[in-house]
């Protein structure tokens, strides 16, 4: 009954932007949940799965999923009540329709999961490098923390890169670890998927880049809101940006927050112009 009363609840949250939540299955020790079929699979698949030697991910279509999938994400945390949680942003779970428009999906789960549930079990494998460093260590989701999955996601979408991938000797490296530096020191051609053959806005680029670094910061205060991040990558805070920029994160001879131990589970088209990002 706690199940069903959960679910139907989720199902009453509708978004643009938002996974359709169509019904569900109760019987015995059965949960299934069924949800609106998208044609075009997830952003995972795109990125680094089956679909990702199609190139289908031009910087226009970038964008427009990073906004879609932003936006539905700051209508959870600010226009439900209460506010929802996610617990699960990852790029698995933005699934895209015919028209690759973002659809983000399994909002709502976390109230549905055990306490019994080993926390260890809920950030492995698939969550690798999208849990904030204080989700890993405290194992309390907030909004905060899926403000920093967001970024990881923002990251992905520039760089093509997976959250977390092996450098070297078998060692891990995060995205967020590597992208910091190049970032000081505006080395954003160096960032830029190369599937994307130099077809992107660098203005727009570094824009994104920008965002998903200030979402990922390793001190929750100092994290945009997602109404603040969908206001950044829409272009409408240019002021807002500027003083991003002007952050000790991204200054050249600042390690603030750029280094020291990661726990588990955390990372730590043409276009001439912002009309992608600002029309989307």
């Amino acid at each position: 009954m706690e199940f069903a009363a959960e679910v139907e609840s989720l199902g009453r949250v509708r978004h643009k932007n938002l996974l359709s939540l169509r019904g569900y299955c109760a019987d015995g020790p059965e949960r299934i949940l069924v949800y609106d079929y998208m044609p075009n699979s997830s952003l995972f698949a795109h990125l680094h799965g089956t679909h990702s030697s199609e190139c289908l991910l031009d910087w226009r279509r970038r964008t427009f999923i990073a906004i879609g999938a932003a936006r539905a994400i700051a209508y959870l945390h600010h226009h439900e009540t209460p506010p929802i949680i996610h617990g699960s942003i990852k790029s698995t779970n933005v699934l895209l329709d015919s028209d690759f428009q973002a659809h983000v999906g399994d909002f709502g789960l976390m109230k549905l999961i055990s306490d019994e549930i080993d926390h260890d079990k809920i950030i492995g494998e698939n969550q690798r490098g999208y849990h904030a460093p204080e989700y890993v260590m405290f194992g309390k989701p907030t909004t905060g923390c899926d403000v920093y999955s967001f970024g990881i996601i923002l990251l992905e979408l520039t760089s093509g890169r997976k959250p977390v991938e092996k450098s070297g000797s078998q060692k891990m490296l995060g995205v967020r670890n590597w992208m910091l530096p190049l970032a000081k020191e505006g080395r954003y051609d160096e960032i830029a998927d190369s599937k994307l053959n130099d077809k992107y806005s660098e203005s727009e680029l570094k824009r994104v880049v920008l965002i998903g670094l200030a979402c990922t910061h390793r001190e929750p205060d100092k994290r945009p809101t997602m109404l603040e991040v969908v206001s950044l990558l829409k272009g409408e805070s240019k002021e807002m940006l500027l003083r991003l920029e002007k952050e000790e994160l991204f200054r050249p001879d600042s390690m603030a927050s750029s280094v020291g131990t990661t726990p588990e589970g955390s990372t730590d088209c043409i276009l001439k112009n912002d009309e992608g990002l600002a029309g989307a």
